[in-house]
């Protein structure tokens, strides 16, 4: 299988974190994942490059990588109102008109609405600049309130934790949800979350615990109600955390486990549709085929012919 290129663009102070979001993603050699992206990290001037962190790192390509790469990715930009080179913004533009998907990881998104990739559409960026970003391109259709935004041709995440979610979701997309659940879990991460950008909970009110026996209980009548009443909790203080915490409702985080496990399903099994839909708790193939065509645009069937790994 060829390998998807991926060219990760940096700009100095470099958050080192931010880029050791897509190195690991992308970058990282998993003994026990077969190896299906190339990673090359790129500037406009390579060489000694400045860090967030204090000290420099080296980089050895330049913008010509951006002519080469399948997915571009602008790990963070500081500080974001810093203007962009001409050179890079041409670079991006040029890689966006032939093909490559474009990328923005937290503040990366400023860089994104320079080059004009995002006028007239939906995108996020980390909730401190949200308003920053709105005010410098009101063509740009600003919305804080969710952990990433894919079109497709071009991608923006919140924070740099919405990052790696983001990042997840585009290998979901590329090579289905297995793939993503393997270099998740070496990461030690939930292969997806959903919502909103999270606040903050106090301890002996996170719905982590709950989330976690709750994976487990899939193919069970588990009904909102029951989630409750595991957490000790009113139905309407249930759906309260998780509008705070996961920026969603118990019902629709519910569903959403349902067919990322019958995504697995269809990947890794010869299972029949309808024993699958059991196991995940979505009673009948009838059920499973209408929500996979309403949340994923495709059917069970389409799915497992382009990810399966058992055909």
């Amino acid at each position: 299988m060829t390998r998807h290129r991926v060219a990760a663009l940096l700009n100095p102070p470099q958050s080192p974190f931010e880029l050791a979001c897509v190195t690991e993603v992308f970058g990282t050699v998993w003994q026990d994942v077969p190896t299906r992206y190339s990673l090359r990290i790129c500037a406009e001037h390579p060489g000694p490059l400045q860090t967030t962190a204090g000290y420099a790192m080296l980089v050895d390509a330049g913008l010509e990588a951006l002519r080469e790469a399948d997915t571009v990715i602008v790990p963070g930009w500081q500080p974001p109102s810093a203007p962009v080179p001409p050179t890079v913004l041409e670079a991006l533009q040029a890689a966006h008109q032939r093909g490559a998907r474009i990328v923005a990881i937290c503040t990366g998104a400023f860089v994104l609405a320079r080059a004009g990739l995002l006028d007239g559409r939906r995108a996020t960026t980390h909730w401190r600049q949200t308003a920053q970003l709105a005010a410098a391109f009101p063509d740009v259709q600003v919305d804080q309130d969710v952990l990433y935004v894919d079109h497709g041709d071009v991608a923006t995440s919140a924070g740099t934790g919405a990052g790696i979610d983001l990042l997840l979701h585009l290998v979901r997309s590329d090579h289905g949800a297995a793939y993503a659940a393997q270099i998740a879990r070496n990461m030690v991460l939930p292969p997806r979350r959903d919502g909103s950008q999270p606040t903050p909970a106090k301890a002996d009110e996170s719905l982590a615990p709950l989330l976690e026996w709750a994976t487990t209980q899939l193919g069970t009548p588990l009904t909102v109600a029951r989630l409750a009443g595991r957490a000790g909790l009113s139905s309407r203080t249930l759906a309260r955390r998780f509008a705070e915490q996961l920026g969603t409702s118990p019902g629709q985080w519910l569903l959403s486990q349902r067919l990322n496990a019958a995504r697995a399903l269809l990947e890794q099994t010869a299972l029949p549709v309808d024993a699958i839909a059991g196991r995940v708790g979505l009673a009948s193939a009838v059920n499973l085929r209408r929500h996979f065509r309403a949340h994923l645009g495709t059917t069970p069937g389409n799915y497992r012919r382009i990810f399966g790994e058992t055909g």
